[in-house]
């Protein structure tokens, strides 16, 4: 679609997606209470979904008036040929390091089954951890196949289906939850050996695996460590980091890429830009050695999203994604203004933030934060990186008598969403005396809240922190005391979806 010049960057950013990301009549929002827009409201969402800061928009806005309405295929590929030199200076990564761009996290997965297509003989072996704790649709989309109604080039496609040339037969998937039955994170070192004891059945019939690490799952979890990652060196794997959340360095990245992995990242979760975008880095081994890319990538991926050359890039449709573009350029818009903040600024405000949420809401309420780390692991936490600290996941379960499950979460979040509190979807991690999931919510920090923080005293800092978390306090009680004001398509009993990547 050619952007004419009375479209805003708001209307725009709502298209070249699947269904999440459109907004509802009612609402003017997506199903996560989300808008690719600025508004006056209270948001620590950036574990689900975020809305675009005014520095972002305004941003998009630039890069949208600079477009013009002659957009062209090949401007589309120079602006994403110049994101990925702005992508690699941020993170610090080499320049033969090679960038694929997704509409989506969910679709993310696809990149990764093309780099190891052909590999083995006997097809891929997916090995999928934890997919509780990152993107609902990656079940399918890891198993090659398609996760929704339609794609980002609006070809209606069938859920569940074969990607032509890369799902069915030729992948098998393997699911290793990082929890066990009573929700609890399982250690490091018995997820490596799963997922070892997986590669080796897997190599016995000539089946290539994809080692799924996650660094920042929903709630915030590092697995499994980077020396149980080393123990899985084998050259009958490849090893894939899901970095969806964005909580990661550029050390971390480079830590990743140096041992073979493909590592996904995504703008729309604390990165703080739009949903829905995202990026893989790739070491440039896979391009040297793919296979083409498989025939059913027509369907969802535009030329210009692979780098230049790749096998079978030139199968694609020439075209371009104006949405996903400017939901590009705000993302690393703001993943740039965070790189510059110095460290000491950065740790101080993220400190701050973590202060704040234990002052205002776990000790005042009968509320605790889930560990991110396996029980006795408590060291774990160490050793992750400062940014895991921008997330804080909380069990509310003890709110009500006789426990508040999940669904009273989904409620509440819901019932705070449409108070102007927006904070991130609860998550299945907290058990019920009954057995059945309790009620969880999620608290995270932002790039651009960073970025503003940063510009505070000490002082100021603590207090915005703590004012905003007080403010989060008095909304849950209001939702958990109240009937839930639902919006008119949503209906009484409607429930939303787990968000994707």
């Amino acid at each position: 679609m050619t952007p004419p010049e009375s479209i805003s960057a708001a209307t725009l950013m709502t298209g070249g997606g699947d269904a999440r990301i459109r907004l509802g009549p009612a609402t003017g929002l997506n199903r996560y209470f989300s808008a690719p827009r600025p508004r006056d409201l209270l948001a620590y969402a950036s574990s689900t979904a975020n809305d675009i800061s005014p520095a972002a928009y305004e941003a998009a806005e630039r890069v949208l008036a600079e477009l013009g309405p002659a957009f062209s295929a090949p401007a589309y590929a120079a602006r994403l040929e110049a994101l990925r030199g702005r992508i690699r200076r941020a993170y610090g990564v080499a320049d033969e390091v090679a960038i694929v761009f997704a509409p989506s996290g969910t679709d993310l997965e696809y990149v990764a089954l093309a780099c190891v297509r052909g590999r083995g003989s006997g097809g891929t072996n997916a090995i999928l951890l934890g997919a509780d704790e990152v993107g609902s649709g990656c079940i399918q989309s890891a198993h090659g196949l398609f996760f929704a109604r339609e794609t980002a080039l609006d070809v209606e496609v069938t859920p569940g289906a074969p990607v032509p040339g890369l799902g069915g037969a030729a992948v098998d998937l393997i699911d290793v939850p990082v929890r066990d039955a009573a929700g609890k994170v399982r250690p490091s070192g018995e997820i490596a050996d799963l997922m070892a004891a997986s590669i080796a059945g897997a190599a016995a019939a000539d089946r290539h695996s994809l080692v799924h690490i996650v660094h920042g799952s929903k709630t915030g979890l590092i697995l499994p460590s980077l020396d149980d990652v080393d123990r899985l060196a084998n050259p009958r794997a490849t090893l894939v980091v899901d970095a969806c959340q964005a909580r990661i360095t550029g050390a971390a990245v480079n830590d990743y890429l140096v041992r073979g992995a493909i590592v996904f990242v995504t703008g729309s979760k604390f990165m703080g830009g739009p949903p829905f975008s995202g990026f893989a880095l790739v070491p440039r081994a896979f391009a040297d050695a793919a296979a083409p890319l498989p025939e059913g990538f027509a369907s969802i991926f535009r030329r210009a999203e692979w780098p230049a050359g790749w096998p079978g890039a030139e199968s694609l449709p020439d075209s371009f994604n104006i949405g996903l573009l400017l939901r590009l350029e705000a993302s690393i818009f703001e993943l740039e203004r965070f790189q510059a903040l110095p460290a000491e600024t950065v740790e101080r405000a993220i400190l701050a933030f973590h202060a704040a949420v234990r002052a205002e809401l776990v000790e005042p309420l009968p509320i605790r934060r889930v560990a991110p780390y396996p029980p006795g692991h408590v060291e774990d936490a160490d050793t992750h990186p400062i940014e895991m600290r921008t997330l804080s996941t909380l069990d509310l379960s003890a709110l009500l008598p006789g426990g508040a499950g999940f669904e009273q979460a989904q409620d509440w979040h819901k019932a705070m969403a449409l108070d102007g509190v927006r904070v991130g979807q609860p998550v299945k991690c907290v058990r019920l005396a009954d057995g059945s999931w309790g009620a969880t919510l999620r608290i995270g920090l932002s790039m651009p809240q960073v970025t503003e923080a940063a510009s505070l005293s000490a002082e100021a800092m603590q207090t915005r922190f703590a004012a905003d978390m007080a403010r989060i306090r008095e909304a849950l009680i209001r939702a958990a005391q109240a009937p839930l004001p639902f919006p008119a398509e949503g209906g009484p009993h409607r429930r939303e979806p787990a968000m994707g990547r």
